[in-house]
């Protein structure tokens, strides 16, 4: 496919959400070449949307959720993997709930939905992105990969955690391949785990129609398993969903072993970063333009947002430490940003294991680093780097976990020649987290 793809025409269906166990009713529409995949809540003021986008990851925890300062969309993947495979570049998905139905717990119906309303092509060039070097990383029990490879492949192996129902699935994913061999798998869960996901409160909506509950050697279903290695094609069908978030289309063989909703954002990330590499060496590498062809204008300025990648051209820092994912608001001497804390993060291996706690100096660089954006508003501040120097009035007032968005209030309280003060907070669904005046300098690179 050399071009950008989209929907001929809106279509809609209604059910439960597997989670929140909330009625809802979904729409599928058409939209603009290079708008990607949204999510628009239209319950809500205003309509608000979030971009199917990694930095939006929320929470990873049984599904995927998108979050944008309040605004959250549970559930993502099993839709995200429909247009993934059907090769639907541009659609916004409008809900009048937080988590989209989850018909039979496969992405059956989602497919019919994409041939009722027909693809039609665009006219902008697609451009998918080819892995260029691997990708490697273990979790746990969970180890993911990503290799060159001219298409998009996904190899899986899944089993629970003493080794019961162990399966292997490979394939090669067209939108023939995808609807007939991955589209039709449903999501599963082990008996005991009910009750712990009752109390925690999800799969409220869960039942024998949407879901496959596997108690020791039985397996129980309202109908036959639909392919012999139902489970790990279902794994598949969720990478092929989380992988979606890098935001274009993606070639290379993924390997994976017992994946997760965390692990497959993770790997994302990582092909996000890789993806981001090669405009980073040309900078590198490439003699500084003369200062008169440089832009006046800087992205930071008031009423801008800025996404991942804008803020990685104004900040040095890259993953794992690089603390801001967007900038929401930028207003005079004041900016608000938001980092989506992830059960991914590599921190939360040793900080706690059982107990994960985002550690109170990375909301204080976090701080730090919203600050130095603020400093790059200024034209002769364009391309230094902002030193931090030291904290006062520190206070840690709750904890960070996974699946929190971290938003970061900073203010500009004082700029005089290199050095710059400001006052920060983090919060999290509006409770203030932590807070610290801190100093910086900026320095040429």
């Amino acid at each position: 496919m050399l071009h950008q793809q989209t929907l001929q025409k809106a279509v809609s269906f209604a059910g439960t959400g597997l989670h929140s166990g909330n009625r809802v009713s979904m729409t599928f529409l058409p939209a603009p070449p290079n708008t990607g995949l949204r999510f628009r809540r239209t319950d809500l003021d205003g309509k608000p949307e979030i971009e199917a986008r990694v930095e939006n990851v929320g929470d990873t925890n049984r599904s995927t959720t998108l979050a944008k300062g309040s605004v959250k969309i549970h559930t993502v993947e099993h839709v995200l993997a429909t247009f993934s495979g059907c090769g639907i570049d541009n659609a916004i998905v409008e809900l009048d709930a937080n988590e989209p139905p989850i018909a039979d717990g496969s992405s059956r119906q989602y497919c019919k939905m994409v041939r009722e309303a027909g693809v039609v092509a665009q006219a902008e060039k697609r451009e998918p992105y080819a892995v260029t070097a691997p990708v490697e990383f273990e979790s746990g029990e969970t180890t993911m990969s990503v290799f060159p490879h001219d298409r998009l492949k996904i190899t899986c192996t899944s089993a629970d955690k003493q080794g019961r129902f162990t399966q292997f699935f490979s394939l090669e994913v067209t939108p023939e391949s995808w609807e007939k061999e991955l589209s039709h798998a449903r999501t599963f869960c082990f008996y005991e785990e009910i009750e712990f996901l009752f109390k925690n409160g999800l799969i409220k909506g869960g039942s024998l129609e949407n879901a496959v509950v596997i108690r020791d050697d039985a397996i129980l279903t309202a109908e036959p398993l639909r392919y012999r290695e139902e489970f790990v094609r279902h794994k598949m069908l969720d990478i092929l969903g989380d992988l979606a978030l890098v935001g274009r289309p993606v070639t290379g063989h993924i390997v994976a072993v017992k994946p997760s909703h965390a692990a497959n954002c993770e790997l994302a990330r990582r092909v996000l970063a890789q993806m981001s590499k090669p405009a980073q060496a040309v900078q590198t590498f490439s003699p500084p333009p003369p200062k008169d062809a440089m832009p006046e204008e800087t992205p930071v300025r008031d009423g801008a947002t800025l996404d991942v990648m804008q803020v990685m051209k104004i900040l040095p820092h890259r993953p794992p430490f690089l603390m801001v994912d967007r900038v929401t608001k930028i207003a005079g001497n004041k900016i608000t940003a938001q980092k989506n804390v992830t059960m991914g993060e590599p921190f939360f291996e040793g900080h706690f294991p059982g107990h994960p706690i985002m550690p109170g100096v990375l909301q204080l660089e976090a701080m730090a680093q919203v600050a130095g954006i603020l400093m790059m508003r200024q034209a002769e501040n364009a391309g230094k780097l902002a030193y931090f120097m030291s904290a006062e009035e520190v206070k840690w007032r709750k904890p960070v976990r996974p699946g929190d968005v971290l938003v970061i209030e900073v203010e500009l309280t004082k700029s005089r020649g290199k050095i710059g003060k400001a006052k920060g907070t983090c919060l999290v669904d509006g409770d203030v987290v932590s807070e610290a005046s801190v100093t910086f300098m900026l320095m040429d690179k």
